[in-house]
């Protein structure tokens, strides 16, 4: 089942089910459940798959997956990146102590107001990351 919902995941954007990517896709998206990763997260996970890959080719393949529609990008501090299976509108926790990114309810959520565009420019959506810390 983990293969053929990789593989109709892909399909779903019309991408080209390399080895790679399937690989990839599985990891990912092979239980059904969403998966916040960083590139290097997947590629060990990857690894202890026994497939061969290079963390080159998961980063470019996350792109790809990006560029279709498949995942989002979520960058926390301006320098990590997570991606991010599901890819509707909603915030994120980061958590500093364990430095992991996961959904944060959405309907408990309410940006009442944002700042208008700046000429000629429109906003195309907003990303919000909760930082998490224990309390002192």
């Amino acid at each position: 089942m983990t293969s053929k919902r990789a593989n109709q995941w892909l399909a779903s954007a019309d991408l080209r089910p390399t080895r790679q990517r399937v690989a990839l896709a599985e990891v990912l998206i092979g239980d059904g459940k969403h998966r916040h990763v960083t590139a290097e997260t997947l590629f060990e996970q990857v690894k202890l798959g026994g497939e061969k890959v290079s963390l080159a080719t998961v980063y470019n393949t996350l792109r790809a997956f990006c560029d279709a529609g498949l995942t989002q990008e979520v960058t926390v501090d301006g320098s990590k990146s997570y991606f991010d299976t599901n890819t509707y509108d909603h915030p994120h926790f980061y958590w500093d102590d364990t430095q992991t990114l996961t959904d944060a309810p959405a309907d408990q959520m309410k940006i009442t107001q944002l700042p208008d565009a700046p000429e000629g420019m429109e906003i195309g959506s907003v990303d919000v990351v909760i930082r998490l810390r224990k309390k002192n």
